[in-house]
């Protein structure tokens, strides 16, 4: 049975969530148009921004557990390339769910630049994935079956 550590899974998602955050105020730097998270969430409920700091990083956080307590173990790969698989799932959700539910339409279809939100999200969600996969690791080490001669 694997063993599974909160602690260092929470971490994994506050880290995740900060450098996903980080590569969002640099996008408009690349040419990306602004996705300030925070704020949105915070638009979206009614509540102040700082609401919508806590709510990303709940967020961020609670997906990191979902990683590793349901997906570690059924996703190929070294811990990095784990963690960008997940983080495809989350972003599949926002194209599908959250997008609609904020306004923006299926794969932000009625963002003023559709195809750059849903590459700058896609981008977005798979570096915060595999910086949750390198953070947290590969999990419980398998014991190595040996054969004696």
């Amino acid at each position: 049975m694997q063993q599974h550590n909160f602690a260092k899974a929470v971490g994994a998602g506050i880290t995740g969530t900060a450098v996903m955050t980080m590569l969002t105020f640099m996008g408009p730097l690349m040419g990306m148009p602004e996705m300030n998270i925070p704020a949105m969430l915070a638009g979206f409920m009614g509540f102040p921004v700082i609401l919508g700091w806590l709510a990303h990083f709940m967020i961020g956080t609670v997906l990191a557990l979902f990683y590793v307590y349901l997906f570690i173990g059924r996703l190929p790969g070294a811990p990095w390339l784990k963690g960008l698989l997940f983080g495809l799932a989350p972003w599949l959700l926002a194209q599908v769910v959250v997008n609609p539910v904020m306004g923006a339409g299926v794969f932000a279809a009625n963002a003023p630049a559709p195809v750059m939100m849903v590459m700058g999200s896609l981008l977005g969600h798979v570096v915060y994935g595999a910086v949750v996969g390198i953070v947290y690791g590969g999990g419980a080490k398998q014991p190595k079956l040996t054969t004696q001669h």
